[in-house]
Formats: structure tokens, sequence, C-alpha cells
């Protein structure tokens, strides 16, 4: 069976390339060899470097392994869509108006 192939806009492009930038760079101010972090991660040399020209076709789980190897940058993960600051407006909109809250039972 044939691999999927991933398509993404070029934005969504830039900015997986952006990222590969600065996972490359974080690597390098730590002074680490690409080596040692695909050790670390437990992916190969060439996964790493697919990773730092923002390859789409890496899995997020070697993303995330990567950003782990390099001292706990995988947590700054937690911070996509923190800030969804369209979705929370949507769901205002809905509140207002024409719902109302249920009625607290006496008791």
């Amino acid at each position: 069976m044939p691999k999927k192939q991933v398509r993404l806009m070029p934005k969504s492009l830039e900015i997986l390339e952006e990222l590969g930038q600065q996972i490359r760079l974080a690597r390098l101010r730590r002074d680490l060899p690409a080596e040692l972090i695909a050790e670390r991660a437990g992916v190969s040399r060439t996964t790493v470097w697919s990773i730092e020209n923002g390859s789409p076709s890496v899995s997020m789980g070697a993303y995330t392994a990567v950003l782990h190897a390099l001292n706990g940058l995988d947590k700054d993960l937690l911070k996509v869509a923190r800030e969804d600051q369209l979705g929370r407006m949507l769901q205002d909109s809905e509140l207002t108006g024409t719902k109302r809250a249920g009625r607290r039972k006496s008791g």
C-alpha cells in the first residue's frame, strides 16, 4: 500500500520551514551535533536534518522527540492553539443573545 502524500498550503510549508530553522538554531546554540540529537531522540540523523529543513513528511512524534532531546523544548508544544482568539470569539457569539443559562434547582 503506497504511503499517503501530505499536501499542505504554501503558508503551512513556510511555517514548517521556520519551525525547522528554529529547531536547528536551538541545537546549534546548545552546541550539540545532529548525531547526538538523533541518538537521544531515537531517530536517524537524516530525520533530524529533515526536521531542520521543515519536512512535512516527518511525523509529529519525531518532531516531538527531537524537541525533547533539546532539553525539554517539547513542552512548548502545549502553547499551540492555547490562545485561540477566533475560536473564543465564535464560542462567545453563540453564547450571547439567544441562549440562556439553565435554572438552578432549589433545594
